[in-house]
């Protein structure tokens, strides 16, 4: 009996004792879990740190350079798209005798159609007008005698001379043309000044411009209004006697871009003062705060008015000499010569003009307007 009951008792009580599937996975030690939370910290964490290197730093800053590479005589020159234009015009340039005022420049157009990739037809875009020297009028007060006004009447008569406008004197523009000044802001438009002035034969303009100063100071025209220091006058004379060492200048080019150091200096906006150096023959003392770029252009245009300095009745030779010894302060000594070229002899003595030496308000604020305006632009 005993033997027969002992079983089924301890039977279930082993049945009691065991637990269920269900209660061993309620029992998991928390030490597991504590793992498994820390695992799920670390892989968000990771997540965290690859997105942070994946950001881009918003105070890195990307520099472009707009320049685009030309291979030109087996070098690479990195050039800007107007500069590219421009010798695109130039490559188009009529040649021969044609009147500048009337010549046109044709580009070629790739037109798309939907029947055709791309078609070519030829567009026809006549040049712009050439600035004009005192296109401002002349609106300051002239001499009357007999009643009338012989000084206007002479100005105009040589403006609208032929003769006049085949020389193109680049040296009365600097003097005063308000068309002159708006050119500045182009390259495009400055070289096309440049071309026409430089295509005049110097040696025979020179020689007009020389008569012509003569003539325009005699009684019979301007002469009481020069003495009185008229500033149309005054300028106009100035730079009729300075057109030969101005022309030379202005029409010299960089030889590394072909370009005119005076175009270039005008549109140089990290030395707003280059273009005060072309002023020099016209009476036009350096300003002290100028900072000269120390490059070819600047040392070949003081080597221009050095050698000009030889005739004494140039009026470089009173402003030369204070310039170059700023420029080698500047530059270095011996950049260029600081004395006068070995004067040369001449018949007739010098005449004396009238107005200072200093640089006038008219020049810094002409030069300050137009660095001024290229910002704006």
């Amino acid at each position: 009996m005993m033997a027969s009951n002992n079983p089924p008792l301890l039977r279930a009580g082993c049945a009691h004792s065991r637990p269920s599937p269900q209660t061993r996975r309620a029992r998991l030690p928390r030490i597991q879990w504590t793992a498994l939370l820390l695992v799920l910290v670390c892989l968000i964490s990771t997540a965290a740190a690859l997105k942070a290197e994946e950001a881009v730093d918003p105070n890195e800053t990307l520099v472009i350079d707009p320049r685009i590479p030309v291979l030109e005589d087996g070098k690479w020159l990195f050039l800007s798209q107007e500069e590219i234009d421009l010798r695109r015009v130039r490559k188009r340039a009529p040649t021969g005798s044609e009147d500048r005022d009337e010549a046109t420049t044709t580009f070629s157009i790739a037109v798309p159609t939907k029947t055709k990739p791309s078609t070519t037809t030829s567009a026809t875009v006549p040049s712009s007008p050439l600035p004009s020297p005192f296109d401002g009028g002349l609106s300051v007060n002239f001499t009357v005698e007999d009643g009338q006004r012989k000084c206007p009447t002479f100005i105009n008569s040589f403006l609208g001379d032929a003769t006049f406008k085949q020389c193109y004197p680049f040296s009365l523009l600097l003097q005063g043309s308000r068309s002159f000044f708006s050119a500045q802001r182009s390259l495009v438009s400055m070289t096309q000044v440049l071309d026409a002035s430089c295509a005049a034969n110097a040696t025979f303009c020179s020689e007009y411009f020389t008569n012509l100063a003569t003539s325009m100071t005699a009684d019979e025209n301007c002469g009481a209004d020069y003495r009185d220091g008229n500033s149309i006058v005054v300028k106009a004379y100035q730079a009729m006697l300075a057109y030969a060492p101005v022309y030379t200048a202005s029409c010299l080019k960089d030889p590394e871009t072909s370009m005119y150091c005076f175009a270039n200096a005008v549109t140089n906006l990290s030395s707003p003062t280059s273009p005060y150096f072309y002023y020099l023959p016209l009476n036009r003392s350096l300003p002290g705060s100028s900072i000269p770029s120390c490059n070819d252009c600047l040392q070949r245009t003081m080597n221009v008015f050095h050698s000009a300095t030889a005739d004494r009745k140039q009026q470089i030779a009173n402003t030369y000499v204070s310039a170059a010894e700023q420029v080698n302060t500047i530059c270095g000594p011996n950049f260029v010569n600081e004395s006068l070229a070995a004067e040369a002899s001449s018949s007739g003595g010098s005449r004396t003009i009238p107005g200072g030496e200093k640089p006038s308000l008219w020049l810094l604020g002409t030069v300050l307007l137009l660095t001024w305006s290229q910002f704006l632009v």
